[in-house]
Order: C-alpha cells, then sequence, then structure tokens
C-alpha cells in the first residue's frame, strides 16, 4: 500500500553531472486504470458533465466525495503555499476583455497545432499529443536499432516545440494517418484555444473565458505592492477556473475544457536571483530532465537541489526554492515520490512570455503527465499591461546614496519636430517616445531606415531623419525597475488524478473463505481524504439505541468544531463489508459503536491501510483524530498508548 504521510535559456553541449536514474516501475497505474475509473464512477468522485444527456467531452462533475478531496487538495496547497510562504492571495473576475488578452499574448499566440481527418472532418486531433502517441508507439516495436530508438525518443521529446513547417514535414516523414480511420490528415494549422464571449447586451465588448488565472494577479500588481508596503519580493496566489477550449478533450480530468488551476505570481528584482530560505530546501533530492538529456535521447538524473544550483541546473535559488515546495506538497498529498520528475522545456517549445520552464512530470497511466509548470517570466507581463494600459508598474526604490546616471532622451528641438510631423497625433505619439526604456530608445537611435510603430492600437512610421537623440547626465535618488517574476502554475484537477492513481491498491484475497469480492483501498493520506473517520454502529440495533443517538451527536459535534469531516453507514451490511466500502473512498480512519460502548463508552478506532484497531473512550477519540490527521502524532504511539481490540 503507498504510504499515508502527511528569453528561451541557452542549452550547453556539456550535460549537468548528476546520478543518472532511470524511472519505471509504474506498470501497476496502467493495469488498475479500468478498476479506478469503475470505482470513481461507481462511488460518484467524478463523472461526465450533463450525464443524463449524454454529455459533453471535457467536462465532468465532482461527486460528493471527489468534492470533499478537490476542496481538501486546495486546503493543503494554501496551507503549504499561501499560509507557510504567507502569500497574498486574490480572487479575479474569470472574464476577460480582449485588451487585457490582447496586451498578455493570448489572442494572437495562444495556440495549438491541430490536424483534421480528411475523410471525416467531424474528427480533430491535437497534432503534437497525436505525434507523441505514434513515436510511443515505434518505441514499443521489436527489433528497433540504437539509432531507430534515439530517433524516435527525440521526437517524442520534441514533440511539442516543433514549428508548424516542421511538424507538417514530421508528419510526411511518418506517414501519419487518421488513427481511428486510416484516413489522410491535413496538414497541421493554428487552432486559438480561447472561448470568445460577448459582453453586455450590445455584445459590442468582446471578451473572453480566462484561459489562466495569472493574467488577473498581474492586472492587480500595482494594489498588491501597496499592500504589501511597496516591499520586493513577495508572492500573490489565486485559485480558480480556466477554460481552454481543448482540440480533442480526453483521458478524464487531465484535458478538461474547463478545470482548476492554483497559481502563484513571486515578484522579485531581475538583478537578484536569491531566496532567504533557499538553504532550508538546498539538501532534498530531486530528479532532473534538463534539455540536454532530452534532445540526446537520455536518462533523468538526481541530484540536491543545493548541487543544482551551483551547477548551474537551475538558474536561480528562487526557481530553485519553488521546486522544492512542489515536490513536498506533491508528496505531502499522495504522490509517490519516486514518480515524480522536473522536466525543462526546449528552447523551441518555451511558452512566448518565459525565459526558462522546468515542468513538473508524474508518472500515471498516461504515461509522464505535466501536473505543475514552473516559470521565469521575466517582465514580460507586467511590462506588456503597463504599455497597453498606459500604467507605471514599476517598482520605485529609494536609494540610499543619490547616483549620477546617462540618459538617452529626445532633443528638445526633436520633440517639436515630431507633434509638427504627426499633426493631431503629434503630442500622443512624443509621449509615447518619452516614456520607452532606454533600451528600447537606443533602438530608435540606432535605426538606418523606416521603422513601425503600434501607438494605442495604431500603427505610425518612424525614421531616422525625424529622430534626434541626446545623451544627458542626470542624478537618480530613485532606482526604478519592472519586477521579475517566477510563476508556479499547478492544475489540480491532475494533480486529483495521479493522486488516485498512486494511492490505489486492492488487499490480497483471503484464501480461507470463498469471497470473491476486490477490496479496492485508496490509501489516501489524511490531508487530502474526503472524511477522515467513518462512524459505524455494529448493527442496526446499536443505531436504534438512544444512547448511542445522544453519544454519536456529541462526537460530530466535536469533530465539526476541531474541523474534521465524518460519514456514517448505518447500513445492515456486515461490519467487515462496511468497512471495505470506506475503505474505498480513502477514509484513513473508522470508529465501531457496539454493545459494550453501551455500557462503558469505549469504542474501537481502525487504521485503514494496517487494518490495526485500538480500543479507547470516546471522550478522547475526537481530539486524538486531530492530532492524528494534522501528524502531531503517529499511530504506532497510538497503538502504545492503548489496548489492541
Amino acid at each position: 500500500p503507498p504510504s499515508s504521510v502527511a528569453s528561451a535559456p541557452a542549452v550547453s553541449s556539456q550535460a549537468p553531472v548528476g546520478e543518472p536514474v532511470q524511472q519505471g516501475g509504474g506498470e501497476r497505474f496502467s493495469k488498475n486504470q479500468k478498476d479506478l475509473q469503475e470505482l470513481c464512477k461507481r462511488r460518484f468522485f467524478y463523472r461526465p458533465a450533463f450525464d443524463i444527456y449524454g454529455g459533453v467531452a471535457g467536462f465532468f462533475t465532482y461527486g460528493p466525495p471527489g468534492c470533499a478531496m478537490k476542496n481538501n487538495l486546495i486546503r493543503q496547497w494554501r496551507q503549504h503555499f499561501v499560509i507557510e510562504d504567507q502569500l497574498m492571495e486574490i480572487e479575479d473576475s474569470c472574464i476577460m476583455q480582449h485588451a487585457v488578452l490582447k496586451a498578455s499574448g493570448h489572442v494572437d499566440r495562444f495556440n495549438d497545432f491541430m490536424v483534421k481527418d480528411k475523410g471525416d472532418e467531424s474528427k480533430f486531433f491535437r497534432a503534437d499529443k497525436l505525434l507523441e502517441e505514434i513515436m510511443e508507439e515505434k518505441l514499443k516495436a521489436e527489433g528497433l536499432t540504437e539509432d531507430q530508438n534515439k530517433e524516435y525518443t527525440v521526437v517524442r521529446n520534441m514533440a511539442d516545440s516543433f514549428s508548424l513547417k516542421e511538424m507538417a514535414d514530421i508528419f510526411k516523414k511518418y506517414q501519419i494517418k487518421a488513427p481511428e480511420t486510416g484516413n489522410e490528415l491535413s496538414d497541421p494549422y493554428e487552432f486559438n484555444l480561447m472561448f470568445p464571449t460577448p459582453i453586455g447586451p450590445g455584445g459590442y465588448l468582446q471578451g473572453y473565458l480566462r484561459p489562466e488565472t495569472a493574467q488577473g494577479i498581474f492586472l492587480n500588481y500595482k494594489f498588491c505592492i501597496e499592500q504589501n508596503a511597496n516591499r520586493l519580493p513577495f508572492g500573490v496566489a489565486q485559485v480558480g477556473k480556466s477554460f481552454r477550449n481543448e482540440i480533442a478533450p480526453r483521458a478524464g480530468l487531465t484535458r478538461q475544457r474547463e478545470f482548476t488551476q492554483a497559481e502563484i505570481e513571486y515578484f522579485v528584482n531581475p538583478a537578484s536571483s536569491e531566496h532567504a530560505k533557499f538553504d532550508s530546501v538546498a539538501p532534498q533530492m530531486i530528479t532532473f530532465f534538463h534539455a540536454n538529456e532530452q534532445l540526446a535521447g537520455k536518462e533523468p538524473f538526481r541530484m540536491t537541489m543545493g548541487d543544482a544550483v551551483k551547477t548551474g541546473v537551475i538558474k536561480s535559488q528562487i526557481v530553485g526554492y519553488m521546486i522544492v515546495r512542489t515536490h513536498l506538497f506533491l508528496t505531502i498529498s499522495g504522490v509517490s515520490e519516486e514518480h515524480v520528475r522536473f522536466r525543462q522545456h526546449l528552447p523551441t517549445e518555451m511558452a512566448h512570455y518565459a525565459k526558462d520552464c522546468w515542468d513538473c512530470e508524474v508518472f500515471c497511466s498516461l504515461g509522464w503527465l505535466e501536473c505543475v509548470g514552473i516559470a521565469d517570466r521575466s517582465a514580460f507581463d507586467l511590462n506588456a499591461h503597463a504599455k497597453s494600459a498606459k500604467c507605471d508598474l514599476q517598482y520605485k526604490q529609494l536609494l540610499d546614496k543619490p547616483i549620477e546616471q546617462e540618459v538617452l532622451v529626445l532633443k528638445k528641438a526633436c520633440g517639436v519636430n515630431v507633434m509638427k510631423h504627426f499633426k493631431k497625433d503629434g503630442k500622443m505619439v512624443k509621449e509615447w517616445i518619452d516614456l520607452l526604456p532606454q533600451s528600447e530608445l537606443e533602438e530608435l537611435a540606432a535605426l538606418t531606415g523606416p521603422k513601425i510603430v503600434e501607438v494605442e492600437g495604431r500603427p505610425f512610421e518612424l525614421t531616422p531623419e525625424l529622430l534626434d537623440f541626446e545623451r544627458k547626465k542626470e542624478k537618480i535618488s530613485v532606482s526604478a525597475f519592472t519586477p521579475g517574476v517566477i510563476e508556479p502554475s499547478f492544475g489540480i484537477d491532475r494533480i486529483f488524478t495521479v493522486i488516485l492513481e498512486h494511492v490505489y491498491y486492492v488487499r490480497p484475497k483471503d484464501e480461507s473463505n470463498d469471497d470473491k469480492q476486490t477490496r479496492a483501498v485508496l490509501g489516501l493520506p489524511a490531508c487530502t481524504a474526503p472524511y477522515k473517520v467513518a462512524i459505524l454502529p455494529l448493527d442496526q440495533r446499536i443505531s436504534r439505541n438512544e444512547k448511542y443517538i445522544e453519544d454519536i451527536m456529541a462526537f460530530r459535534s466535536q469533530l465539526s468544531s476541531l474541523g474534521l469531516s465524518s460519514t456514517s453507514d448505518e447500513s445492515g451490511a456486515a461490519i467487515g463489508r462496511r468497512y471495505s466500502r470506506n475503505d474505498e473512498l480513502g477514509v484513513p480512519f473508522a470508529l465501531t459503536y457496539d454493545f459494550d460502548s453501551l455500557e462503558d463508552g469505549a469504542v474501537t478506532l481502525r487504521e485503514r491501510d494496517l487494518m490495526d484497531q485500538i480500543r479507547l473512550p470516546l471522550a478522547d477519540t475526537a481530539e486524538l483524530l486531530r492530532d492524528l490527521c494534522t501528524g502531531e502524532i503517529l499511530w504506532t504511539d497510538v497503538a502504545a498508548r492503548y489496548k489492541q481490540a
């Protein structure tokens, strides 16, 4: 049973030195997948939304145990990150106006490559995922040469990093057909994943369902830093729904059109990569899948986070800290440590905003599944929104001692010429030039020919003859810069899925009887289990007894006051069968109230995975369960303190 403890970077030619590791041994996930899906549907952890109407791909409903488990997972995330790392939290709108997502790049670049079946135009496929599946099949073929194995591995690893032309060439090279019909496929083409929605009764204002929760944080950075007394670094979190019009949603909860994200934007001084708490995570051993290893068709390697930062595998202590904190959150929540790795994005697959990015991938029945992305977004988003909204989002820091600095500015006469040249738009264009950062002013000063620039969504042509700059020395008493951003982004539904796969197991059958029932167990940690304890009267005579009703009502009240959820089963089924029913739900403890309990006030408490039982006073049980669920005490300590039942 599983444990229940609580700008693209250049890829160096020299591979990092680490301990090579072959990650495997997850065959049980595929073997158990069908039974686990049946359990989830039967016990209503989740099922397709609108199921009585036949459902729509990419939408799901969480039932009572699934909803409770998901809420507990989010609660654990908030405890682990928001509280322990002292983050702020906001809740922003799920609908965003066009201007916001145009500035962020989503309108123009939030695309996947799609191919469609030429013989059946109702069938669409996401090109990179289809390519990955084809390469997986080729790698399973017998008699592969070493060169073929390496070629297919590299193509699989690079599937979501090819350009449109490269993807088309790859599909032609391997003569990839529609998987279900064998028909010819169209050439790959771009498909924007956002759901458009008009805003207002007239529908004149274009909006979109948000494709990520991150943009709401960037839009409110200015107000959050004010609440943080204008201090850097600091982090802001948001948990909520995001929406993506997936091309081919499948594989259960892992590729939905409406899903839950938990994201952190950690705002930092881009000149500093240090983290105050890095030393506390430096000894943690992590499995890395560096870009070099991927391109060479090699295996991942393991090293401590301290060594990873020292050797340049991880460029920043802040990114390193976030990676370790993510690793700890997943393992505390129920993910098996041996099936977690951090894969670096290849330069060609980097998101348009990312300077560096590492995906936390978890092995499951679908193979390696991205569950968390940790990206260095640099200052892309704040700069984009500052420029588009004409809002100053720079961080101002008072210097201890003023310094003299040379700056590039428009000559006064040139400013007048610009205003005359563009007539009624002249003032707007001049102010736009004046507000440009020094790096962009340097580019304008070096112009050798005309350049089209966009000001307030309109094009204007600037020429070298029109522009004349001079360098001036200014006394600077305030340092101004746009903060960089490190972003860990968590896919809650994917994490939910891999936890279920990792904790699922089946008890060996008792050969001494003819019971053919599969005794499935979800070995969930107490922090994510949907209910902390199952309350079971020994039989229905007990459940009708006035003293039992009175005792259990008081006990439930104690549990509620301690923040512990419970479930009960007062059916006429045998006690062993009722234990099994609650094991299926992942309930870590079961309390049995019997005839002796009516006399002495003692109950039997059973631990799910060991199936050990102890006898203790009902009056002690609620606080004891609280301590067990928070990890304050261990079951072994409790078993030593109380009499075995």
